[in-house]
């Protein structure tokens, strides 16, 4: 008997994944099966869309369908993920999601591994909380991955419970929009639940879940995240979990809904492009490329940093990732420890981990 949680988005949801499992479960000696995507973003894997099989080598067979991913397992050039260093600091088993085929493909993967693992519990979990989404909203950013793991747990004849970690801080739907959509909190994160993972907090670049650690651990204010510089409040909401329910929230996904039937990626990605108006593979697709035709920028910007600071203060900004700075100085994915590991040696005072706090301006 073991547990099985459901990354719903893939990335960082993964990490908190490991982090929810501590907390609701106690840590014992039988951590839980993790099911995700190899789904970074462009950079950490510089290649648009999710990773499958065929994309890395030392991956190990759990059922015919499902394979996990070791600490030895190997990305294959260009695409990266964060995956393998995953499996290597925690004491998990990290299961591989391959969408290729569709909303059936998962479903088909998930009914396997609970055949195989005999779970004792079932969680699907989103931080943010956009697998709520109806997939109109303006502010929907990421609706797919979701969507994908959603329909399939939908499908399978097993008890699946949603989990909503931190409602509003993947900066896609505001907190107060999933208000009622959710029930009530069934747990409050604190710094104690953030220490399993507080290691790889240092290192991975997950916005949301690096928000999620920050407010369990007290910090208050608003972060900007992403290449847009979207601003998410930091609330005493942020570090919250939430119960939704998997019948509502499928009722609720146009796209969920949709994809029921997908045996492609594409098709579930032309569903997306209908119901929502977009793909994000396709806004990966373009960033991508735009970014391949970027010259290299030098590291050591500390007069372009300062203007950056000196604008987010004025736009109320208190905290930033270091993704977000690396973005804004137009770095690239290697870059982005090194600026890190310059500023926390430079500035280290102005770390609220895993966060980057921005200076008051002076009086």
């Amino acid at each position: 008997m073991t547990r099985l949680i459901v990354a719903a988005g893939g990335g960082g949801d993964a990490v908190a994944a490991a982090m929810l499992d501590a907390a609701l479960y106690g840590g014992d000696d039988r951590p839980a099966v993790i099911l995700t995507y190899a789904w970074d973003r462009l950079l950490i894997d510089p290649v648009p869309g999710p990773r499958g099989p065929a994309n890395f080598t030392g991956l190990r067979p759990l059922t015919q369908s499902v394979w996990t991913v070791p600490a030895d397992a190997k990305p294959i050039a260009p695409a990266g993920s964060t995956l393998p260093r995953l499996a290597a600091e925690l004491p998990h088993t990290f299961a591989l999601i391959d969408p290729t085929h569709g909303a059936e493909g998962v479903t088909r993967q998930l009914e396997e591994l609970i055949e195989h693992l005999a779970p004792e519990s079932i969680d699907l979990l989103d931080v943010g909380g956009d697998i709520l989404a109806k997939g109109d909203e303006p502010t929907l950013r990421s609706p797919l991955g979701d969507a994908l793991t959603l329909a399939a747990c939908c499908q399978v004849n097993a008890s699946v419970r949603i989990l909503i970690a931190g409602p509003g801080l993947d900066g896609e739907l505001p907190a107060e929009l999933l208000a009622d959509r959710m029930g009530p909190a069934t747990l409050t994160l604190t710094a104690e639940h953030v220490e399993p993972i507080s290691s790889v907090l240092e290192w991975h670049p997950s916005e949301a879940t690096a928000m999620l650690a920050a407010t369990a651990r007290g910090v208050r204010g608003l972060c900007e995240v992403r290449d847009a510089g979207l601003p998410v409040p930091l609330t005493d909401e942020g570090p919250t979990v939430h119960e939704a329910d998997l019948d509502d929230a499928l009722n609720r996904n146009e796209l969920a809904r949709a994809i029921l039937a997908t045996e492609t990626l594409a098709e579930a990605e032309q569903f997306s492009r209908e119901v929502c108006g977009y793909s994000e593979i396709d806004y990966e697709r373009n960033k991508a490329s735009w970014l391949g035709s970027q010259p290299e920028q030098k590291l050591d910007q500390e007069a372009t940093l300062r203007q950056f600071e000196a604008q987010a203060r004025d736009r109320g900004i208190t905290h930033t990732t270091f993704r977000r700075i690396t973005e804004a100085l137009g770095l690239n994915g290697k870059q982005r420890q090194d600026l890190r590991a310059l500023l926390l040696s430079s500035r280290p005072d102005q770390y609220e981990a895993p966060l980057w706090r921005i200076q008051p301006r002076p009086e």
